[in-house]
């Protein structure tokens, strides 16, 4: 299948980015938030909703999840790990707060049309968006950090455009990458076994959307009917 043409994507970099974002947007955090989220609906959570500050989260019901500076925070029930929630049976809903992740979901207030991205669920999304013409990528943890999200990004982005992309690069960007480096000095809040789910590429079947309700950022697991788009990679299968 040869690239497909007229299909228009960018990539924007942070919370700056994320608000000047208009018409359907990929918000991507590889490390961790949205890794961590699709773990969490892989264990049986319902929805999640997703929010900016401390405050918000505790003041919401529901499984606690998140992080200030990576740590977990007091009150919470879980720090932002992916890896924490192998094996674990949730159900229920699930409310997230990062300092990347959901802050660029707030701030995505001229989107008409939100998707949580990650490479766990890459294909996923690329499916549910392969009838879009128009398609932007924000790479939450960028300007300082987030050279994974970009990574994710311009894999996702080549796919909907239906051109090949190395799987290899993809992988060496995230392991290979600041916030990835965190987590090899056995601290308890940065556990080794991230970055492995977080390179677990389409280690689920499901995209993640999000819609505004009352005010809120809410994300649900979404399956399509049927797979449209496959990524193409080169390297490793």
């Amino acid at each position: 299948m040869g690239a497909r043409s007229g299909m228009v994507t960018r990539i924007v970099l942070g919370a700056d980015g994320a608000r000047a974002a208009t018409g359907v947007v990929v918000v991507i955090d590889v490390m961790r938030a949205f890794t961590t989220a699709a773990y969490a609906f892989g264990a049986g959570i319902g929805e999640i909703e997703l929010v900016a500050t401390v405050e918000e989260a505790l003041a919401a019901p529901g499984f606690r999840m998140g992080e200030v500076g990576g740590r977990l925070i007091p009150g919470f029930d879980h720090n932002n790990s992916p890896s924490g929630l192998i094996g674990r049976r949730l159900d229920g809903r699930a409310v997230m707060r990062t300092g990347s992740g959901t802050r660029c979901v707030a701030e995505a207030v001229n989107a008409s049309e939100l998707w949580l991205g990650s490479l766990v669920v890459a294909s996923a999304t690329v499916r549910a968006l392969s009838d879009r013409g128009d398609v932007t990528f924000v790479a939450s943890g960028a300007p300082h950090e987030g050279e994974e999200d970009v990574a994710c990004a311009e894999w996702m982005a080549a796919s909907l455009r239906r051109v090949a992309h190395s799987r290899d690069s993809v992988i060496a960007a995230v392991v290979g990458s600041r916030a990835a480096a965190r987590h090899q000095a056995g601290d308890l809040d940065f556990p080794a076994e991230d970055v492995a789910c977080a390179v677990a590429i389409d280690a689920f079947d499901f995209a993640m959307k999000a819609v505004r309700e009352r005010d809120r950022w809410i994300a649900r697991p979404h399956h399509s009917p049927s797979p449209r788009c496959a990524i193409r990679t080169r390297g490793r299968t």
